[in-house]
């Protein structure tokens, strides 16, 4: 999805949710979200910031999470270089069970830490469907956010489902496992299984 249709699907959520503009103002997991220069990641929307105030509001939420989804991967095969900007506020959100959309962003959370494995540079298939790990240095950020503000201590874990958002990866390699994520702003632990991703032969 290109930016063009990413902010007219972003225009028409405002139309159809204009109080949304306003949700979730001064909320503490959204601290900062103002600051980013989102517009300056090639291919993500600037209206990040509405997006993700939106999923405070019980009517939008939904629809804001479908709208900001789709602003922050690229496609089936690819997160957009905003993903490491934008990962601590949803591990935030993630984090409350006040939030009317928690579950969606708990398997959001999932997808997002699929998308940050590598990829074996010597998977030729697997290379030309997901792109080399150079070329996506946003998984690694990505990687390094989740280590940063998800350290995994010690008590009882939420386990959650995979993504609903996008299908699973599929690729010779394999990765086992799972990825555990401790919010430093919350209570609860979760604990993001990882899938095995099986790239279609060409």
């Amino acid at each position: 999805m290109d930016l063009a249709t990413k902010e007219v699907a972003v225009a028409r959520f405002l139309h159809e949710y204009p109080q949304a503009a306003a949700a979730g103002r001064g909320h503490p997991a959204l601290h900062g979200c103002e600051d980013v220069r989102w517009s300056e990641f090639p291919g993500c929307p600037a209206e990040i910031p509405v997006l993700l105030r939106a999923l405070l509001d019980q009517a939008a939420a939904s629809e804001a999470e479908r709208v900001l989804t789709n602003s922050i991967l690229n496609g089936i095969t690819e997160m957009n270089a905003a993903m490491p900007a934008v990962l601590p506020f949803l591990l935030r959100l993630a984090s409350n069970p006040q939030v009317p959309v928690r579950s969606e962003l708990l398997d959001l959370l999932v997808t997002v830490a699929e998308f940050s494995k590598p990829v074996d540079a010597a998977d030729e298939v697997a290379v030309r469907w997901f792109g080399s790990d150079s070329d996506h240095p946003e998984r690694e950020q990505c990687k390094a956010v989740f280590a940063e503000r998800a350290p995994s201590p010690p008590g009882p874990a939420r386990r959650v489902r995979h993504s609903s958002h996008w299908p699973r990866r599929t690729s010779a390699r394999s990765v086992p496992g799972s990825a555990a994520a401790w919010c430093k702003d919350c209570s609860a632990q979760m604990i993001l299984p990882r899938a095995v991703y099986r790239v279609p032969q060409l």
